[in-house]
């Protein structure tokens, strides 16, 4: 699959899941220091966003954002995961108060091989939404054409609503 990183069209490691799709498996690390793995943010629904890096301005809105509507959703969980290491996204969530979600860390890879949202020529994630229900199953999945865009608020929320 091939998005847009601006102006220049770029080749994901492979094809995202789709709708339908179990969430594959894969470890991240929590801020912490701890591995996560897909069966560990599983048990209730959950709005999963992938994000190149949270320095930036579109990924620093999008988590923001999120993280402002978690509280409308307390039997949902919230997760980003971008590639920055723990010790920048600590600084970020600090930085930004940003405490109703989950971030984690993909920088080892796992989370972008298995998705294949990973782009190796930027070497970071593409931008993807997916709601996931409470047994792993992708209900609602968005990749961005353009990784520079901002997602479907209103759809990602409407399609987690769905499942509660």
């Amino acid at each position: 699959m091939q998005v847009k990183l601006m102006d220049q069209t770029v080749s994901l490691l492979g094809n995202p899941p789709a709708v339908g799709d179990l969430l594959p498996d894969f470890t991240v690390i929590n801020d912490q220091g701890q591995p996560v793995t897909t069966h560990d943010l599983l048990g209730k629904p959950m709005v999963l966003c992938a994000v190149p890096d949270l320095n930036t301005d579109v990924c620093s809105l999008e988590t923001k954002k999120f993280n402002q509507q978690a509280d409308q959703f307390p039997k949902a969980r919230f997760v980003t995961i971008s590639n920055n290491p723990l010790a920048e996204q600590t600084d970020w969530c600090a930085a930004e108060g940003v405490e109703n979600l989950e971030i984690l860390s993909d920088e080892p890879g796992s989370f972008g091989k298995a998705t294949g949202l990973y782009i190796p020529s930027f070497k970071h994630l593409a931008r993807a939404v997916f709601v996931v229900n409470a047994e792993g199953q992708i209900t609602y999945e968005e990749v961005l054409a353009q990784v520079a865009s901002e997602p479907d608020y209103a759809a990602a929320l409407d399609a987690l609503q769905k499942l509660l």
